[in-house]
């Protein structure tokens, strides 16, 4: 394990703003669509089941971290050598990379959509990722900062929600459990894009203070996004009839729509802007996470990779300028999460745990 020198290193109640900032999203714009497919209007119990798995891989990987004594490259290292290892994490380097893109060009197709149709792609995202380069090269502690601000900044979006309810009609959430606890499940699975970001702890382990002390927080960023995702489903299948939300893919916006405040007309034009908050620790994170691994892969200066990588997400957003491409990504990026974070972790603990078990064993014998 590289040791982080403490002045690097931030609080433990920190990673509540570390996670949150990373599972919070895009995603929250439009997701309510996509779970109702599966479980209808059943589907709030999913969240509520997927939140709670959710909250089990964060156990398995602060178990990784410890077991290995380190981050994601030192358990992959231990649990199958160096070059085994270093292929596994050429694969999150990837992934981190693709989850990047896809957060930043469907935050850009939001905003071609609903505000500036002419909005040309490269123009923004070179300007926004330019920014995010600046910001990372402050250190994890100035990317730290950005995520609090990203969740206490924009937090007052969530009071304009409450006014939709004066139009809202419970009765479309009953009857409930009309639905097969697998669909149910399913409409949980569905929810993986919107969910993901919690991995990104197996990467920053080593800039936590005290990470055992950090384990309540990590639970209750879960917790907390858990329940805003809930928040929000509940008061759009409130909204909404099935048949309508089958056809509103921004089903967010939507609601936004309705809101006239005597100083702003339209709600939805001041969440769009807000939302740029919510996706800048997104993108810092993700991209830092992905630039990071790359250095303890090939050993070289994190500013060299970061460069590599920036610029290779830069050229990677130029390819997606249909809105079919957009879903597609979307739809990938969310199977992939869901086998790396949902199922590889776990078993990642396993091969983690039997080598810290052979290793002790060794330990002994030879002692």
């Amino acid at each position: 394990m590289q040791q982080v020198p403490k002045k690097f290193q931030v609080s433990p109640f920190l990673v509540f703003f570390l996670i949150h900032s990373t599972q919070f999203g895009v995603g929250a714009l439009g997701f309510q669509r996509i779970i109702a497919m599966a479980a209808g209007y059943d589907a709030w119990i999913g969240i509520i089941i997927f939140g709670l798995y959710t909250n089990s891989i964060i156990y398995f990987i602060y178990k990784i971290c410890e077991k290995s004594n380190g981050d994601l490259a030192s358990a992959h290292k231990l649990a199958f050598g160096k070059w085994i290892g270093n292929l596994f994490n050429l694969f999150f380097v990837v992934y981190f990379i693709f989850t990047t893109v896809t957060v930043l060009r469907t935050y850009i197709e939001v905003i071609q959509v609903w505000l500036f149709p002419d909005f040309k792609t490269w123009l923004f995202s070179l300007f926004f990722l330019l920014l995010v380069y600046y910001i990372i090269t402050g250190g994890f502690r100035v990317i730290t900062g950005i995520a609090f601000l990203g969740v206490v900044l924009p937090s007052y979006l969530v009071l304009t929600l409450i006014l939709p309810l004066e139009y809202a009609n419970f009765r479309n959430l009953l009857p409930i459990f009309d639905h097969p606890i697998k669909d149910i499940l399913i409409s949980g699975k569905d929810m993986t894009l919107s969910m993901l970001g919690f991995e990104t702890l197996l990467i920053f382990y080593p800039f936590i203070s005290t990470p055992e002390k950090s384990k309540k927080w990590a639970h209750l960023g879960v917790f907390a996004t858990s329940l805003l995702y809930l928040f929000l489903t509940i008061v759009t299948f409130a909204y909404f009839s099935e048949g309508k939300l089958a056809k509103n893919i921004w089903a967010t916006l939507s609601i936004w729509k309705i809101i006239e405040l005597p100083f702003v007309e339209r709600m939805e034009y001041i969440g769009i802007a807000n939302w740029c908050l919510i996706i800048l620790p997104n993108v810092c994170i993700f991209l830092w996470c992905s630039s990071r691994l790359a250095k303890r892969i090939f050993h070289t200066k994190h500013r060299t990779t970061l460069i590599i990588i920036t610029i290779f997400v830069f050229c990677i957003m130029q390819l997606f300028e249909d809105r079919k491409l957009i879903n597609d990504l979307n739809s990938y990026l969310g199977e992939i999460g869901f086998y790396m974070g949902y199922v590889y972790i776990p078993v990642l603990f396993a091969f983690v745990s039997f080598a810290r078990w052979r290793k002790e064993r060794k330990t002994n014998a030879s002692a």
